[in-house]
């Protein structure tokens, strides 16, 4: 009768650590798309906002009104810095998540290729019992229809 794989609890913790960074990776990458969602949402806003600054300012317009349109493009051009660190902090992570996968897919694979070649030479050994003991099957009966014969 064959053993277990001595080396289960690991492939199984291997496994499992597999998992928790797929899991992981695709949190962060669906992070980081909404990040680009979000920054490519106020760039196209601002983009508006400054045609109609640039035809508000072409039909002419107070200063007052001056200044409130370009203090809000300031607040514009803030979001879109803050939202650009926050997709290249997002980027970052992603790109740890993806090392982080890669590392643990890494372990997974060694621990399978052990657990592979563990299971050959198990059913190595296994065949090569059987095989004996089909041998000596045929020995004794031989040796029966000798003695019968003799």
């Amino acid at each position: 009768m064959s053993k277990g794989f001595p080396l289960q609890p690991l492939l199984d913790l291997s496994k499992t650590r597999l998992d928790e960074a797929t899991r992981t990776l695709g949190e962060l990458v669906a992070q980081e798309n909404e990040g680009q969602r979000k920054l490519e949402m106020l760039q196209n806003y601002r983009a508006e906002y400054l045609e109609r600054f640039q035809y508000a300012a072409r039909s002419g317009m107070g200063p007052e009104a001056w200044r409130n349109y370009t203090a809000f493009m300031a607040r514009i051009d803030e979001a879109i810095a803050a939202q650009a660190t926050q997709l290249d902090s997002a980027r970052q992570k992603t790109d740890a998540g993806k090392q982080q996968w890669m590392h643990e897919r890494s372990r997974n694979k060694a621990f399978d290729t052990l657990q592979e070649r563990f299971l050959a030479a198990e059913m190595r050994k296994q065949a090569k019992a059987e095989q004996r003991q089909a041998d000596e099957h045929t020995a004794n009966r031989h040796r029966r229809l000798s003695e019968e014969d003799g």
